[in-house]
């Protein structure tokens, strides 16, 4: 293989059948008008040989749009759809496959009959963009190689990433090939457009109804607000390493929505993620005082040892996935 070339797609597992959809297709929800004026025209030539066209910036625009696709297996077993709602710089990819080439938590999750939604959220990927700085009140951030290595507990610190080498017993896959490919599928966040996500993942709640929600790191906060929002629409929450947490003044209305909290390894020996953990531990407490139910599993208790920030593409996926699947089986919501 050429150093730096995407891997070859996996060939898919022995004795594993095909998958058989009943249904699949995309949409977009959310979004709100923003109006541009005083602004001078200015003429454009949009491809080479072409001709000229003049564009003038002032006018209304849509922002804050969402993109989600869905697959609906047949036969179906999850009482509910499952939404994947991914984590800051990255898109929906971080649920579908892996940097290495195997399936995902998407192909597993739908393999059990649950019927999948996986979305963009506001501002990445197929959800559209705005430079306009009034419209999202802030300049997006971008990150080199070296960061998510060592901020997502894949690195054994800084400088690891030019190193090549891990936490011992890492299990993501960090070969050179394998990395660069889930460098690919970063892209630009902000970090000021939290209000207009929370909108968007609102207004997919409110087109898909009832639904069990999956989130990772960022989406932590957006899936917390969102059932606390709308507790009608949110029948359990799964929150993968959540970076955030809900509203303390609104706990109450989580009481009756089961949580599942998971933590990979590494954490104790982290520089940012103790205090982020405490942090999660305290807010589930507040749910739990309230008279709400949040099931907390630390993976290295249960035997599962060297899981990164990623823990759905490590190379022990599965059995994390299993994991979520046997709680959700336990709370009636597969059949």
């Amino acid at each position: 293989m050429v150093p730096g070339t995407a891997p070859a797609v996996a060939a898919p597992a022995a004795g594993r059948a095909p998958i058989t959809l009943a249904e699949f297709g995309s949409f977009h929800v959310g979004g709100r008008d923003f109006v541009v004026s005083g602004q001078p025209t200015r003429e454009v030539l949009f491809s080479p040989g072409g001709q000229p066209a003049r564009v003038d910036p002032n006018g209304t625009y849509l922002v804050g749009g969402m993109y989600a696709g869905y697959m609906i297996p047949a036969p179906q077993r999850g009482r509910f759809p499952l939404l994947m709602w991914h984590g800051g710089g990255l898109t929906g990819v971080t649920w579908e496959t892996t940097p290495d080439g195997r399936e995902g938590w998407q192909h597993f999750f739908l393999r059990r009959g649950w019927p999948v939604y996986v979305s963009d959220a506001v501002e990445r990927g197929r959800s559209g963009w705005t430079m306009i700085p009034e419209a999202t009140g802030g300049q997006p951030i971008f990150l080199t190689e070296d960061n998510p290595y060592e901020r997502f507990r894949i690195g054994d610190g800084p400088g690891s990433r030019a190193r090549g080498t891990t936490l011992p017993g890492n299990q993501f896959p960090a070969d050179g090939d394998s990395y660069r490919n889930f460098m690919r599928q970063n892209v630009p966040r902000f970090t000021t457009t939290d209000e207009l996500t929370l909108e968007a993942y609102g207004a997919l709640l409110d087109r898909v109804g009832p639904s069990v929600v999956m989130v990772h790191s960022q989406g932590g906060f957006f899936g917390w607000r969102a059932a606390q929002e709308r507790p009608d629409k949110v029948r359990a929450l799964v929150l993968v390493e959540p970076a955030a947490v809900g509203d303390l003044a609104k706990v109450a209305a989580l009481k009756d929505v089961p949580m599942l909290v998971l933590y990979g390894d590494y954490i104790d020996g982290d520089a940012r993620w103790p205090a982020i953990r405490a942090s999660g531990m305290r807010f589930a407490e507040a749910v739990r005082a309230a008279g709400g139910s949040v099931d907390v599993v630390n993976l290295p208790e249960r035997g599962i040892r060297g899981n990164s920030h990623m823990m759905m593409m490590d190379r022990n996926s599965d059995t994390v996935a299993g994991l979520v699947q046997e709680w959700l089986a336990g709370k009636g919501l597969w059949a």
